[in-house]
């Protein structure tokens, strides 16, 4: 495991720990096919071993950990093939909540996308790949809010838990996708806020298929074609 020390939990349930440990691999502190075991996990957080193991069964269940007989647990790995899966559904599912979004009569949460703008682009401009990634999220957050779409919200938080680790993995080596994003986006958020529903659908699929094609390469550099 990664040698950041995090804060030790006093208390804590398996799908609070179930988070932190997403968080950690979200970001690459738990990098793709290391191993995990329920001691180093329980010590680490000074919690017992009965969260710690229904904490992971959550996360394989996410697809963030692999479980095999006699070989133990280690993160998942990255992969061309997973992302292809992965963003062959997000193109099209992203585009029906940003459509849906652009409908909606919610101004306040209109406004509320178009203020992450700035604090997006000044992260951008500094090379704040962490804090730029947390403002997108908050922005997809947001739309999927405002799409008002019970069904489609639950598709689209179950696929970006997996989703998102290639987005920060893409964001965090690669800073010509960052700006990809934050130009593509600013466009997305305007337009949703501007009520142009099948506008808004149109780009966000073109810029998720742009940011996917562009990542490919990266990923294939770092792990290869598998």
């Amino acid at each position: 495991m990664h040698s950041r020390q995090p804060a030790r939990l006093d208390r804590v349930i398996p799908e609070e720990l179930a988070e932190i440990l997403q968080a950690e691999i979200m970001h690459g502190r738990l990098t793709p096919q290391s191993r995990l075991t329920e001691e180093e996990i329980a010590l680490r957080y000074g919690v017992s071993r009965s969260p710690v193991r229904e904490a992971l069964r959550i996360l394989q269940a996410d697809g963030l950990v692999v479980r095999a007989a006699r070989r133990g647990i280690w993160v998942a790995p990255l992969s061309l093939r997973d992302l292809d899966e992965i963003y062959s559904c997000r193109v099209s599912l992203e585009g029906l909540a940003a459509a849906q979004a652009a409908q909606s009569p919610n101004g306040s949460l209109k406004e509320r996308l178009l203020q992450l703008l700035p604090a997006m682009r000044s992260a951008a401009d500094k090379g704040d790949v962490e804090e730029f990634f947390a403002r997108d999220i908050d922005g997809s957050s947001l739309i999927y809010q405002l799409s008002g779409n019970t069904t489609l919200n639950r598709l689209l938080r179950g696929l970006n838990k997996q989703a998102f680790r290639y987005r920060y993995f893409a964001y965090s080596r690669q800073s010509s996708i960052v700006n990809l994003s934050m130009t593509g986006t600013d466009e997305i958020l305007r337009s949703i806020a501007a009520g142009e529903a099948e506008w808004a659908r149109t780009l966000t699929e073109k810029l998720i298929t742009s940011i996917w094609h562009e990542m490919r390469p990266v990923l294939s550099d770092t792990f290869g074609a598998g």
